[in-house]
């Protein structure tokens, strides 16, 4: 089987031609090379293929998975009517998003995109941002023998927040910050990471400050947080 690699947008065209059997190891060879090239999004175009047959349906399922298993996304165009059947029997068209035309599965690549974005921002909205303030400790992750300081936490979520009167720390920096959460006062301990630092000119009154996210965080210590946000979120709109 020969390959021809082309790119359109942030997809890798794959233009498959010949037979893909027993001796087509090399069609795993060149996902796995665009896999380790950074191309997550691969289209294999099947329109000039003659051939396919129960080794060479393994073949595909083994770059299928590595795909997979890479967080990255294959998609077929172009089959011909004489390979459906083999691709139908072994459960490929239930498994693969297969589509007639070219044009078709790079569109739909791109929805994917845009519902990917769409998740990710109902998720964040999941988790309600609260005003607060609260003295908190902070210290640089990897390093052990780190001075502790101190500042203010002004705005808390589940996965992130706001921490103002720092300005030692530079992006990407990862740190640890303890809290403690009323009424019971429980001291917690986080793991964050800098991922955003206000500007002196801009913003003159966040300044310094930064905001980080929360990760590596347990279940049990992120259910607290919910439920600290909730609670004071509830005294706040009884207040008003």
């Amino acid at each position: 089987m020969d390959i021809k690699a082309r790119q359109q947008g942030n997809v890798v065209i794959l233009d498959l031609y010949g037979r893909i059997d027993v001796d087509a190891a090399n069609f795993v060879e060149v996902v796995g090379q665009c896999i380790r090239d950074g191309y997550s999004d691969i289209l294999c175009n099947f329109e000039s293929v003659d051939f396919i047959d129960y080794m060479g349906i393994s073949v595909i399922v083994i770059a299928y998975k590595e795909v997979m298993n890479s967080n990255g996304r294959m998609k077929f165009s172009g089959i011909p009517a004489h390979l459906k059947g083999a691709f139908s029997i072994a459960g490929l068209d239930r498994v693969i998003d297969i589509y007639a035309t070219e044009d078709l599965a790079i569109d739909s690549f791109r929805e994917d995109k845009i519902i990917e974005n769409i998740k990710k921002m109902q998720l964040r909205r999941r988790f309600k941002r609260l005003p607060i303030d609260i003295k908190i400790e902070l210290k640089e992750k990897d390093n052990k023998a780190g001075v502790c300081v101190k500042g203010d936490l002004l705005n808390l979520s589940a996965i992130g927040a706001y921490i103002f009167g720092c300005g030692q720390f530079k992006l990407g920096d990862r740190i640890t910050l303890k809290l403690k959460l009323a009424p019971k006062m429980e001291e917690i301990e986080l793991e964050a990471k800098v991922v955003w630092l206000s500007d002196k000119q801009v913003q003159p009154h966040s300044h310094p400050g930064m905001g980080v996210e929360f990760y590596n965080t347990p279940p049990s210590i992120q259910q607290k947080l919910l439920e600290f946000i909730e609670r004071n979120l509830s005294y706040m709109s009884t207040d008003n």
